[in-house]
């Protein structure tokens, strides 16, 4: 049985940051929360990450209750904890700390064993003529392709 292929992206981390490293995280979840998530009813607009005593958390990541959910049904915007091992924390720690750098979840999806991971980056703002710069390349490549489409 093939599982529908589950990849949340977060659109307005890669247009709003410039990301300098990424990382692939484990999430601590309910059993509520795995199924709402296979059933693609995630996401990951407004989230950020932060370090906390050693531990790396994602905050205001929405996971809709699941339908078929009774009284054991998960809140839908709880902090989640991430699993990653120590060097990984120390960086994130490190670097989360210095001016300019943020945790953004860039991406949610399953892995072939059916695991929930997250993957977050460092990254630093972007100034607004970088955001101009990002939405003329987009554009340059919308018609490029549709250049290459009509021949």
């Amino acid at each position: 049985m093939k599982l529908k292929e589950i990849n949340i992206k977060n659109r307005r981390a890669t247009f709003d940051y410039e990301i300098v490293e990424t990382f692939t995280a484990g999430i601590v979840l309910t059993g509520t929360e795995i199924k709402s998530i296979r059933q693609g009813h995630a996401s990951l607009v407004d989230t950020f990450c932060f370090v906390n005593n050693g531990e790396v958390w994602v905050k205001n990541m929405n996971i809709a209750e699941y339908f078929y959910g009774t009284y054991n049904n998960h809140e839908a915007r709880r902090d989640r904890k991430l699993l990653l091992n120590r060097k990984e924390i120390a960086r994130l720690q490190k670097n989360g700390k210095e001016a300019g750098f943020t945790i953004v979840p860039l991406r949610l999806f399953i892995n072939d064993r059916g695991l929930a991971k997250l993957v977050i980056g460092i990254a630093r703002g972007k100034k607004e003529y970088d955001k101009r710069q990002s939405i003329r390349e987009r554009e340059d490549k919308r018609n490029l392709a549709r250049l290459f489409q009509k021949k």
